[in-house]
């Protein structure tokens, strides 16, 4: 359940959130102008003043060691929250944060589908991942071959769980992949059976949709950026090393061209 990396508690300190930290972490230096933080692998076990940082709209506290999350009920304009890899047994205080939209709660305890329903009054809420094979997180639930199922029932408005589309762009084709197969395995017949046409995307799928700015958006452009302009500069240190091995293992005079 666990990642092969550090697991919650490793950290040599288990930690309780302070102003302190929070301001040394984001760079500010009232706690509500914080808008987005990252307290990753920190071995809180605490969240501490945290409640306080009323206008957070990105949180990341995943790999910690986190039991509950009673000061998150303030944080009415929280959209996105990872907890994932902790070891948290509810949910319940996230029933306040009406904003939610992007929960990752894999790799906690979380063992009965009853355990969500604290989000049913979530509106906005759309992104959900109980279980992440990749990082080889997981919940008990997810041990049931029907919870993907009863998270659907018990969420409607869920648009990706587990990181796969159930509604909205890029699930039309899906659904009409298992309803083609399911009709395949049910006919009597081995030859083809007629299928009702049915529209492959919903009514303004090509309609553009209106630019949204916000804080969270603009954070990922600026690591969007951040990012490309350090593939440059490696790239630009890549072809220099090249250049200089070039240099010294041609012989004195000799001119050497490597076509790539």
């Amino acid at each position: 359940m666990e990642p092969p990396g550090e697991k919650p508690g490793d950290a040599s300190e288990e930690l309780s959130i302070t102003p302190q930290l929070l301001k040394s972490h984001s760079g500010e230096f009232a706690l509500d102008s914080i808008l987005l933080l990252k307290l990753r692998g920190l071995g809180v076990v605490d969240l501490g003043c945290l409640g306080e940082c009323l206008n957070l709209e990105w949180l990341d506290l995943s790999g910690n060691a986190l039991t509950h999350l009673g000061p998150l009920a303030s944080l009415r304009q929280l959209a996105v929250l990872n907890v994932s890899n902790n070891r948290l047994t509810g949910l319940e205080p996230l029933a306040a944060c009406e904003n939610l939209q992007s929960l990752n709660a894999a790799g906690n305890l979380l063992s009965t589908p009853g355990q969500l329903q604290c989000l049913a009054g979530l509106q906005g809420l759309e992104h959900l991942r109980l279980r992440d094979p990749l990082a080889r997180l997981s919940n008990p639930l997810c041990a049931n071959p029907s919870y993907w199922a009863v998270v659907r029932e018990l969420l409607p408005g869920l648009r990706v769980i587990d990181g796969e589309r159930v509604s909205g762009r890029g699930s039309e084709l899906y659904q009409l992949c298992r309803d083609l197969d399911s009709s395949l395995r049910s006919s009597p017949s081995p030859g083809p059976r007629a299928i009702e046409a049915q529209p492959w995307v919903e009514p303004g799928y090509w309609e553009s949709w209106p630019i949204r700015s916000s804080s969270i958006l603009e954070e990922a452009c600026r690591q969007f950026q951040d990012t490309l302009q350090e593939c440059h500069d490696l790239d630009q240190q890549a072809g220099d090393s090249l250049a200089q091995a070039q240099q010294a293992l041609s012989p004195a005079g000799t001119t050497t061209s490597f076509v790539f």
